[in-house]
């Protein structure tokens, strides 16, 4: 029998402690009145979690567009959690690490897969560098980039870590290679309640995957333009139409090409700004990205955005010249620097704002 939205599982626990639905809700309103500011929005989420409604509302990041409130079914959420503990292999009584802030979908999905799935969650502060128990073994966690960059060297008592919410650094995949513990970079967004596809990346446990494979009961297609579109019919009713443009390797598996909103027309050839960026990762120490701006002669050019970088524009472009991967098209015409990148609330680079800010 399918699980659902109002049973708590009887293998959960949370911080140690057994809780079943009505014990919840005392700890809810405990953290809502005493705790800290991210126990706070857990208290917030578990009153909405527990309530009699079939549905909640969850904010995007807005790392793609404005950011927007979009209403969730209750369901579709344990749906998604099912999902992901039938490809991981997680089973009752399973440890799980939570390290993100429950106000995004992310983490508040860490804790329905742990009331769904029966997991055993210890919850600490989410931060760019979580603390936690480096000597206890845990089954499961999640994670963004820059958690794992500072965490990298503690992880090797945790089986399976997925990764996601911004761009996964060719560095930081270097220092995994190291490591015993299972790494996922995931595909997904708001609308379709975290991860529907995930890569295995490479380290000692396996060699890595090149495409994206779909979770269970998730198919994709293409559209005419090359984007993806997600058919994932236990999560969100209708087809959902990204402006992802892909390789569809199958129904079940694709690689990510870039945005279709930042693909570059330079002089008739088309540039994805993602693909190029990955090539420079390794000679541009700060953080930047590519764009375009108008050009009288080729309708747009390439553009580098620097943020406050230590190395002058010239010597980069030099380094930037004589990379032997790059394409003469792929060569930025033109470099600026930002002070700060203006970013969401998690931490994602706002691409068009940057661009206005550099260029007006």
């Amino acid at each position: 029998m399918t699980p659902t939205y109002n049973k708590v599982h009887n293998r959960f626990k949370f911080n140690g402690l057994h809780f079943n639905f009505e014990d919840l809700k005392e700890v809810a309103y405990s953290l809502i009145k005493e705790g800290e500011v991210y126990e706070k929005a857990t208290g917030n989420f578990l009153i909405d979690w527990l309530s009699d409604k079939d549905y909640l509302f969850v904010n995007t990041s807005g790392s793609t567009g404005i950011p927007k409130t979009i209403k969730l079914k209750k369901q579709a959420m344990v749906n998604s959690a099912i999902a992901t503990g039938d490809f991981f292999g997680l089973r009752p009584g399973d440890s799980a690490l939570h390290c993100l802030p429950s106000y995004y979908i992310a983490g508040k999905m860490m804790f329905v897969r742990a009331l769904v799935l029966g997991l055993e969650l210890d919850f600490v502060e989410p931060s760019a560098q979580p603390i936690f128990d480096y000597e206890k073994s845990y089954d499961f966690c999640a994670m963004v980039p820059l958690q794992l960059k500072h965490t990298v060297n503690y992880t090797h008592n945790i089986k399976t870590i997925i990764v996601g919410g911004s761009i996964i650094t060719k560095l930081l995949c270097e220092k995994i290679k190291h490591s015993k513990s299972r790494f996922f970079e995931t595909y997904g967004m708001t609308e379709t309640l975290t991860h529907v596809a995930v890569r295995q990346l490479a380290s000692v446990a396996n060699p890595g995957q090149p495409y994206f494979n779909a979770l269970p009961n998730v198919t994709f297609q293409q559209d005419e333009r090359g984007c993806l579109i997600i058919h994932a019919p236990k999560l969100v009713k209708d087809a959902l139409v990204t402006n992802d443009m892909v390789d569809l390797k199958s129904e079940t598996s694709f690689k990510l090409i870039g945005r279709y909103d930042n693909v570059v027309n330079s002089g008739g050839v088309k540039l994805f700004p993602e693909q190029i960026e990955e090539k420079l990762q390794a000679t541009i120490a700060t953080r930047f990205i590519l764009a375009s701006e108008p050009d009288i002669a080729l309708g747009e050019k390439l553009i580098l955005i620097l943020e406050n970088p230590s190395d002058s524009t010239e010597a980069i472009l030099n380094k930037i010249n004589q990379l032997k991967a790059l394409d003469k098209f792929e060569i930025p015409k033109k470099i600026y620097t930002i002070e700060k990148f203006p970013e969401t609330n998690t931490g994602k680079i706002q691409r068009k704002k940057t661009v206005k800010a550099v260029i007006g």
